[in-house]
C-alpha cells in the first residue's frame, strides 16, 4: 500500500485508515464523521486527495486535443480557472468525470484514483493525431481539498 506524504500526520491525529485505490487513506477521525461535516459545511476541511490521478498535457495542440477530448468548452478557461468535465467514449458513454485546470504553459487534468490507467491509456490512443505531450504525473505530487464557507478566507489568511 502507498502512503501519500500526509500519511504520519493522519497517523498522529488517530485517523481509522484503511486501504483505497491502492494507498492507506484516513476513513475518519476520532470525532467521528458527522463532527467533520458540520465542520466542512460552517467552517473549512481540508481533505488529503493525493490518491487522484494527475495529468499534464502540454504541446502546441493541447488545446485543441482537450477541445475534442472533454466535453466541457475549454476555450472560456483562463490561467488559473478549473472547470468540471468528463471524457466520453464513441458511443457517448463517460469514461469518467475530473476537473481540468488551465495552467501558463499545459493543463493539468485531475481523474479519479481507480481510473487513471484507464483514463491515461485512453488519452494516448486519441492523442495519435495531435502534437501534445501527455505526462502522468499522479506519483510526483501531493493533492489536497481545501473545502467548506471560510475555505477562501483560511487560504488567504496563510
Amino acid at each position: 500500500m502507498k502512503k501519500t506524504i500526509l500519511y504520519d500526520k493522519h497517523y498522529n491525529l488517530g485517523a481509522k485508515i484503511l486501504p483505497f485505490a491502492g494507498y492507506s487513506m484516513p476513513i475518519v477521525y476520532p470525532d467521528g464523521i458527522l463532527a467533520e461535516c458540520k465542520e466542512v459545511r460552517n467552517n473549512v476541511g481540508i481533505f488529503d486527495v493525493s490518491h487522484m490521478g494527475q495529468f499534464r498535457i502540454s504541446g502546441l495542440g493541447s488545446k485543441e486535443f482537450l477541445q475534442k477530448l472533454l466535453i466541457n468548452d475549454i476555450t472560456k478557461l483562463k490561467v488559473g480557472d478549473a472547470q468540471y468535465t468528463a471524457m466520453c467514449n464513441f458511443e457517448g458513454g463517460v469514461i469518467d468525470d475530473m476537473i481540468l485546470y488551465k495552467e501558463k504553459k499545459s493543463f493539468l487534468l485531475i481523474v479519479n484514483a481507480s481510473n487513471i490507467d484507464k483514463n491515461f491509456d485512453w488519452m494516448l490512443k486519441m492523442n495519435s493525431s495531435h502534437n501534445v505531450n501527455l505526462d502522468n504525473i499522479s506519483d510526483q505530487n501531493s493533492l489536497i481539498a481545501v473545502q467548506g464557507p471560510n475555505s477562501r478566507k483560511t487560504l488567504e489568511s496563510i
